[in-house]
């Protein structure tokens, strides 16, 4: 996949990168980036020596027919890995683990500390689950990764990508080892994520929103929504309106009609 997917992505977007030095030669590592477009889990693993495993949801692996086989060779391929969201902790409970596993072989593991991709080309508050729990549990130091420009190359809505050519910055690892042990404490958690946000933040030069992606992008569905209610209900005050007058008209055009009929009626014409 390094050579047909990554070969051809390096050669028709030229991606830049900074700090590759950062990158260490062996060993474990987490690969904490913010999450501007679906590509971000292409270019980082295209501009690296060393495989990066992502998490993905299992569905892309167990969909049948023969599409459902080429997609899940594809993301095997690109280093995914299948996350089971089912059950009482969903993907939480499950991505911690793959994660630990990933570590433990040591491999480098990338997650993105937002969750979701960012709506608007900002970045979000980091959840505290996944990525400081894997840390703390492990032991792992984290590189903090910026992708700059991605969320351009394909917006939503757009079927062919724009060729042009997007940054990845690579910041010095971050330790954590002095909270080993302390990957349940609710604080701690927030205190690493935090950490490892505002370096992302400081790499991709991204405004920073003290909410959660997935919370913004219920606002918007929400707002969106309620614009499309409203358009609704102002289109049918405007069928009714026009109705309404349409039926004034009608009546108007009665009562002429029937003055003139009167009038007929009339010796005099009058």
């Amino acid at each position: 996949m390094k050579v047909t997917v990554g070969g051809s992505l390096k050669l028709a977007f030229r991606p830049w990168v900074e700090g590759l030095e950062h990158i260490p030669a062996e060993g474990p590592a987490i690969l904490a980036s913010n999450h501007l477009s679906f590509s971000d889990s292409f270019f980082l693993p295209a501009v690296l020596d060393r495989k990066v495993t992502f998490i993905a949801k299992a569905e892309y692996f167990n969909t049948p027919g023969v599409k459902g086989r080429l997609t899940a060779a594809f993301f095997k391929g690109v280093g995914q890995l299948p996350v089971d969201r089912s059950g009482a902790r969903g993907a939480g409970e499950a991505a911690i683990k793959s994660g630990i596993e990933v570590l433990e072989r040591g491999e480098l593991f990338g997650i993105y500390p937002e969750g979701t991709r960012s709506p608007d080309g900002r970045l979000y508050r980091g959840k505290p689950g996944g990525l400081a729990r894997v840390a703390l549990a492990t032991g792992a130091p984290v590189i903090p990764v910026a992708m700059i420009d991605t969320e351009k190359i394909q917006p939503p809505g757009k079927v062919m990508p724009k060729l042009m050519r997007p940054g990845i910055r690579i910041g010095e690892p971050l330790d954590f080892t002095r909270y080993q042990g302390m990957e349940h404490d609710r604080f701690v958690l927030r205190a690493v994520t935090d950490e490892v946000m505002y370096e992302i933040m400081k790499l991709s030069g991204q405004e920073y929103v003290d909410m959660y992606a997935t919370a913004m992008k219920r606002q918007i569905a929400e707002a969106a929504k309620a614009e499309k209610e409203a358009g609704k209900a102002a289109k049918a005050a405007l069928a009714q309106a026009e109705k309404e007058q349409a039926a004034k008209e009608k009546e108007q055009v009665a009562e002429e009609q029937a003055e003139r009929d009167r009038s007929a009626e009339r010796p005099d014409g009058r």
